[in-house]
């Protein structure tokens, strides 16, 4: 007995190959996904560090905020990052859940992993220019750090939502004097006359694309377009060919146990649902800071 071929014509043959393709990047969407916790409220705490009455008081504080406006805070913890570090995760929790409004990506994720003692504060693209990376890094040192060292999950997280939402409001002021006044934000600042001195030297070797690069490359982000380096600002504007440009400085710097950075994730998905609540289909960039205690 013999068994007919079957002859597929060419559009067969593609069209099969981009069936194939698209089930094999469906499951790996799915398995990238699989680790990651639902979106059940405002609050998602998995980790089980927030008493209910402050869990009950934030859900309130940040449903009453959105409906002010429209930005989009969300609470998250987790026992264990297992072994991930905490950028990417944040990264792919934010656009898993899709926060803040499409268009807008006005969302911010403040994530706890307590096993991992590590904890970031990630925001969406259209509000990085609002709570830029020096905002949330100051909320992290300030209000998180002290409290989670001394056990005080709850009251960490608390203040932290309170100054997020005060600077979204457009009143940074506080927070801002509030890190002024605080010496340790001073630890790599650097006498004004050695910092001319690398630049110029610098300079001389590199040219003028010393300064184009150097900053955004070894320098900390403090928003779109401005780098502390060398205890001094750089501010950057974006023409055709990228970053150029300088106003100058100003010296006093930032310091230690966080970091910014543009974290990975390419890929979004649909919100995870729950209890009413999801996210508006925004997404993020890796805009934000970490820190651990």
């Amino acid at each position: 007995m013999t068994i007919p071929s079957i002859s597929l014509s060419k559009r067969d043959r593609l069209a099969s190959a981009v069936l194939i393709g698209a089930v094999v990047l469906f499951s790996c969407v799915m398995a990238l996904a699989a680790d990651l916790p639902a979106l059940t409220g405002r609050v998602v705490d998995n980790a089980g560090i927030i008493d209910a009455a402050t869990r009950a008081a934030l859900t309130q504080k940040l449903a009453d905020f959105e409906t002010k406006g429209s930005d989009q805070i969300v609470v998250a913890t987790i026992p264990s990052l297992d072994g991930e570090e905490i950028e990417p995760y944040a990264n792919r929790l934010f656009r898993f859940w899709k926060l803040g409004q499409a268009g807008e990506n006005n969302g911010v994720l403040l994530l706890v992993a307590p096993n991992d003692r590590k904890m970031r504060i990630e925001v969406g693209y259209g509000l990085e220019g609002t709570l830029t990376d020096l905002h949330t890094k100051l909320i992290i040192e300030n209000d998180m750090v002290p409290a989670f060292r001394a056990g005080d999950f709850s009251g960490g997280i608390s203040k932290a939502v309170d100054d997020m939402v005060m600077v979204l409001e457009g009143n940074p002021e506080e927070l801002e004097a509030r890190g002024k006044r605080n010496p340790a934000d001073d630890g790599t600042s650097i006498d004004p006359i050695v910092a001319v001195f690398l630049i110029l030297w610098a300079t001389m070797f590199f040219g003028g694309l010393a300064m184009a690069f150097l900053p955004p490359m070894f320098g900390t982000k403090l928003s779109p377009g401005v780098y502390r380096w060398l205890g001094m600002t750089f501010r950057y504007g974006r023409g055709p060919s990228g970053y150029s440009g300088s106003s100058g400085w100003t010296t006093g710097s930032s310091s230690g146990g966080w970091s910014s950075g543009n974290s990975g994730g390419g890929w979004s998905s649909g919100s995870s649902g729950g209890g009413g609540f999801s996210g508006g289909g925004g997404s993020s960039g890796g805009g934000g800071s970490s820190g651990s205690w």
